[in-house]
């Protein structure tokens, strides 16, 4: 979990990050690297599920790093967010940067 705070993972975290604060990406955006750190992407989509008002919403703006709704109100439909979040692999040598397409 330090990899990303190591001067090796700065750049991958700051291509996520705008002001500190994670970047909101489009469905079609993606974080800009220079071409010397291109890494591959792998993308997961991710659907959450389950009864009114457990927090799948809220969840979902955790992860992302926006603050939560103060009042419930229910997500009528499909609300899609996009996360991008750098890693390295224990096993790998070369980081790869996770796409989680976010269902709610």
């Amino acid at each position: 979990p330090g990899w990303l705070l190591s001067p090796a993972g700065r750049p991958y975290l700051d291509s996520i990050l705008h002001k500190n604060q994670r970047r909101v990406f489009g469905l079609l955006e993606r974080p800009a690297l220079p071409p010397a750190l291109a890494v591959p992407t792998v993308a997961y989509k991710l659907f959450l599920a389950g009864r009114s008002g457990v927090g799948k919403t809220a969840l979902v703006a955790w992860l992302g790093g926006t603050p939560a709704p103060p009042a419930h109100h229910e997500t009528l439909g499909i609300e899609a967010t996009t996360l991008f979040w750098p890693a390295k692999p224990r096993g790998s040598g070369r980081p790869v940067l996770f796409q989680l397409h976010l269902w709610d």
